[in-house]
């Protein structure tokens, strides 16, 4: 039998901690996941479960305590193009520079190409997202979710191995947040990129993801992981994702009531 492929991303034993004055505060303790070429895969749990620290880990921003992190078997020490993030924050485009010169400008600052090329390569992101005709404006001059889309035509235009994204959607509105659910996941669909998603939303992790890691609190443990391979927006309304997300619920906030 031919052996079964290796992961893209690995994660083993991994524990994070913050140092301050007086103490250190464990972030995450021993956990350990994998993700696949071509996964949405979901990071999923309360505020303080580490989530966010696991996702600032793996770009490499965030040295682990203990542990061990691997893109296609070789370690994480640093940052690298081949991880890019994509946060909730809607200030994370420099207001002076247009939007395609925004999109490209991580491609030029990490000397993936030149200008040309990476002004070439922008806009055909911004054509993806469906924002062609914002090229030339500024940030100020979007909304909140077209800024979200710039920023994700931004990390797309790096062909990242994983794009990273970290409650990408939780600061908008409930009909721009489906809109842009919608967006990423018809983007996926056309590209296929690995995809590491962050939320403490239940429903958008069913919606988003095709597996789910689910964290427990102070500090962050591995609690389950499910598939969701089955569940998208028809299905949303069914009887069998309500019942998902009632076992999600128990599983993080009562999990000694079993699955």
């Amino acid at each position: 039998m031919a052996a079964a492929a290796q992961p893209l991303l690995q994660v083993r034993d991994l524990t994070l901690a913050y140092r301050t004055e007086r103490r250190t505060v464990r972030a995450t303790h021993e956990v350990s996941f994998d993700v696949q070429q071509g996964d949405r895969f979901v990071l999923l749990g309360a505020s303080g479960c580490g989530k966010s620290s696991l996702l600032k880990a793996v770009a490499g921003f965030l040295p682990p305590r203990s542990g061990d992190i691997l893109l296609q078997g070789q370690p994480v020490t640093e940052p690298g193009a081949d991880r890019v993030v994509v946060f909730q924050e809607f200030d994370q485009l420099p207001p002076w520079k247009r939007v395609l010169d925004n999109v490209a400008f991580g491609l030029v600052a990490s000397r993936q190409c030149g200008k040309a090329e990476a002004r070439e390569r922008a806009a055909q992101a911004l054509a993806t997202v469906g924002l062609s005709r914002a090229a030339e404006a500024y940030p100020h001059q979007l909304s909140g979710g077209m800024k979200q889309r710039v920023a994700i035509a931004r990390a797309l235009a790096m062909r990242p191995r994983v794009l990273l994204m970290d409650e990408p959607f939780a600061a908008l509105d409930a009909l721009t947040r489906r809109g842009l659910q919608e967006e990423l996941l018809r983007l996926w669909a056309e590209l296929r990129f690995t995809l590491l998603f962050v939320t403490h939303s239940i429903e958008e992790a069913l919606l988003v993801g095709n597996r789910i890691l689910l964290l427990s609190p102070h500090p962050g443990r591995v609690r389950a992981e499910l598939d969701a391979e089955s569940f998208d927006f028809a299905s949303a309304g069914s009887a069998a994702f309500q019942a998902q997300q009632q076992r999600i619920h128990r599983l993080l906030f009562n999990p000694e009531s079993g699955s």
